[in-house]
């Protein structure tokens, strides 16, 4: 990841607002169960997700990809893999573009665009959105609720912020420490420079989480138990 690139990432996540409350987005599930939702963002990866996939089987987890609609494009086997194997495909737009400053017809379009081609790819239609960046506002969320989507995030403290290669300890200790039942945790298994970290941090955590009883389920199977589950845009 090159400098310039780590930068602009670095200020569009700390000056996005981080609004738990908002009820039309899923920031975690409330329930006593212990269950945890793992996703990735911006692949899939050549590389790094078939071993991102091999640690999951290992550990008979469950993980929810938000995929970006050209990348797909690129590696449509991967995707299959990734159904096939048990776990859900979701949209991250098309080209992972900035929607700051975007017209209301270029968000459309990303959104369109990214879930038409998961679809082609894999015969369903995704149902859930992230928007690029974790950056939303009422246009964003409201276009995605219009096509269909049930917009989710991650929950607070488990952004790993693997993309910035963090360090595996740091990574597999912000999990760990912080876990809760019905957290949503976010991984990249894409993204400029090593994914390293985030595979070795998986071999750490899974077995840590399920020495403590988690379970690991895909977003649409945790949000069965939101209270909300038939009020939301599923």
């Amino acid at each position: 990841m090159n400098v310039l690139f780590l930068f602009l990432s670095f200020l569009l996540t700390a000056s996005t607002p981080v609004h738990r409350t908002n009820d039309d987005i899923v920031w975690s599930v409330p329930t006593n169960e212990k269950m945890v939702a793992i996703t990735f963002d911006d692949g899939p990866d050549i590389l790094y997700t078939p071993d991102i996939l091999a640690i999951l089987k290992q550990y008979d987890a469950k993980a929810t990809f938000f995929v970006v609609g050209f990348r797909a494009e690129k590696y449509p086997d991967m995707i299959k893999r990734q159904m096939n194997e048990g776990h859900e495909i979701a949209n991250h737009t098309y080209k992972h573009i900035d929607f700051r400053g975007k017209s209301k017809q270029t968000i459309e379009e990303e959104i369109k665009k990214g879930g038409d081609v998961l679809y082609h790819i894999t015969g369903k239609r995704p149902t859930l959105f992230r928007p690029p960046f974790g950056y939303y506002n009422k246009q964003i969320i409201d276009t995605a609720k219009q096509q269909g989507y049930t917009v989710v995030m991650w929950s607070k403290h488990q952004d790993t912020y693997d993309w910035q290669n963090p360090g595996t300890r740091r990574i597999v200790r912000r999990v760990v420490e912080h876990i809760e039942p019905g957290q949503i945790i976010l991984f990249h298994d894409h993204g400029s420079g090593s994914r390293k970290q985030t595979v070795q941090a998986l071999k750490e955590i899974l077995p840590i989480l399920k020495e403590k009883g988690y379970i690991f389920v895909t977003v649409s199977e945790l949000l069965k138990h939101h209270p909300n589950y038939r009020d939301l845009n599923l």
